[in-house]
C-alpha cells in the first residue's frame, strides 16, 4: 500500500554503521554509460554484492528481465534480484533516503536530476526512488529539494554534513537560498545542525565524470561527531589546502576528525582517475572497501589504516577500476535500508502479491 508521511516530527537519520535491513544496489545497465568498462563494470557491482551478501541481506535491482539473466550467475545465490525499470546503478544517488519515525522506519525521496542535469533520459531512476519503498511496504515523503544521497554524510546524531558547491549548484536548487534548503533537510531528515563544506576535491568536478562536489569520496562518520577525512601528505596536493578548509569547518562544528592520507589512483583514457578507499560501505559488522590495485603497497596501507579506525569491523576488499572511471566505487553504488527494531520484515523488494508489483 502506497502511503504518504506529512510532516517530519520526531524522526532521525540513522548512522550508515547502525544495523541494516538490507542493502540495495543496480545492476550497471547502460553500455553507453560505461564504454569499454561495462563488462567490467557489472561484475564489479555483483562483487560489491558478494561481499555485502556475506554480513546482511541483499537486492540487486535489474532493468530488465534480460538484465537479470546477465545478473544471476554473477552473484551469490543469497543475493535476491528483481526487475525495476531504471535507466543507471548508482542507488546511493537516485534511491530512498530512509530515517527512524515515531512508528518505524520510513523513507525520504528527494529531486534526482542526474547529477545537475549531467545526463538525459533518466526518468525512471527519479522513479525508483519511490518505487523501492512502495516494494517494501514503507511509507515515504517526497521533499522538494534536488539532493543526491552521495553528497551526505550523517553522524547518526543529529549531525549532516555536505559540500555547498553541489548541493548549492545552480543546476540543482537554483530556485532554493541555502537557508530554505537547509530548512528542508532539517524537517525533512531529523537533524540538529548542517555543516557546510565549501570545497570537495577537484578531481570531482570533472563535467564527464565528476558530481560537482559529494562528500562520500573524503569523508566517512564513524561515530558520533566523529569521522575519517582524507588528508594529503603532500602540502603541493592541490587537495591539500581543500581538505584543510574542510577539515577546520567540520571541527568547528565539534567534529573529531581523524585524518586519513591514503588515495588510491590509477590513469586511464589519458586522465587521472582517482579511486577513493573512503568511498567504502559500512554494512552489518564489515567495511566493504574499493581497491583499485595499482599499488598494492597503498592498498594495503589504506587498508591497515582502515582496520586500526573500525576495530568492531571486519574490512573486506574489493577489486575496482571500473566503477572508478566513472566517477563512483562501493559507496555511490549501495543504500541501505536500516533496520526497524519494530519491525521483523527484512525489507525484500520482492513484490508481496501480484497487485502489489508496480508497472
Amino acid at each position: 500500500m502506497l502511503s504518504v508521511v506529512n510532516g517530519a516530527d520526531a524522526v532521525r537519520l540513522p548512522a550508515e554503521w547502525e544495523p541494516h535491513a538490507r542493502t540495495v544496489m543496480g545492476f550497471p545497465c547502460r553500455p553507453s554509460s560505461w564504454g569499454g568498462t561495462f563488462d567490467a563494470g557489472r561484475a564489479e557491482a555483483a562483487a560489491a554484492a558478494n561481499a555485502i551478501a556475506a554480513f546482511e541481506p541483499v537486492t540487486v535491482i535489474c532493468a530488465t528481465a534480460a538484465d537479470e539473466r546477465d545478473a544471476r550467475p554473477l552473484l551469490a545465490a543469497a543475493v535476491e534480484t528483481v526487475v525495476i525499470p531504471m535507466d543507471g546503478s548508482w542507488l546511493r544517488d537516485n534511491g530512498p533516503i530512509y530515517v527512524q519515525g515515531p512508528a518505524g522506519r520510513e523513507a525520504r525521496v528527494f529531486r534526482f536530476n542526474a547529477w545537475g542535469e549531467r545526463h538525459a533520459q533518466r526518468d525512471r531512476d527519479v522513479a525508483v526512488g519511490r518505487t523501492i519503498p512502495q516494494r517494501t511496504g514503507d511509507p515515504y515523503e517526497l521533499v522538494d529539494v534536488v539532493l543526491e544521497g552521495g553528497a551526505i554524510a550523517g553522524d547518526g546524531a543529529g549531525l549532516l554534513a555536505l559540500v555547498e558547491e553541489c548541493v548549492m549548484h545552480p543546476n540543482r536548487n537554483w530556485d532554493r537560498s541555502r537557508d530554505e534548503v537547509e530548512e528542508a533537510l532539517i524537517g525533512s531528515l531529523g537533524l540538529d545542525r548542517v555543516v557546510w563544506l565549501p570545497r570537495a576535491l577537484w578531481q570531482d568536478l570533472d563535467r564527464d565524470y565528476g558530481t560537482d562536489g559529494h562528500i562520500d569520496l573524503f569523508v566517512d562518520f564513524i561515530g558520533e561527531r566523529r569521522c575519517l577525512m582524507y588528508a594529503p601528505e603532500d602540502a603541493s596536493d592541490p587537495n591539500a589546502e581543500i581538505m584543510a578548509e574542510g577539515r577546520a569547518v567540520l571541527e568547528a562544528a565539534g567534529v573529531e576528525v581523524v585524518p586519513f592520507p591514503h588515495m588510491g589512483g590509477f590513469e586511464a583514457e589519458g586522465r587521472e582517475v582517482i579511486a577513493p578507499y573512503l568511498n567504502l560501505y559500512l554494512c552489518n559488522g564489515a567495511a566493504i572497501v574499493p581497491v583499485s590495485g595499482e599499488d598494492p603497497d597503498l592498498d594495503e596501507a589504506a587498508l591497515a589504516a582502515l582496520r586500526a579506525a573500525l576495530p568492531d569491523r571486519e574490512v573486506v576488499p574489493v577489486a575496482m577500476r571500473a566503477a572508478p572511471m566513472q566517477g563512483g566505487a562501493v559507496h555511490c553504488m549501495t543504500q541501505q535500508i536500516p533496520h526497524d527494531p519494530d519491525d521483523p520484515r527484512a525489507a525484500s523488494l520482492m513484490p508481496r502479491s501480484a497487485e502489489e508489483a508496480p508497472c
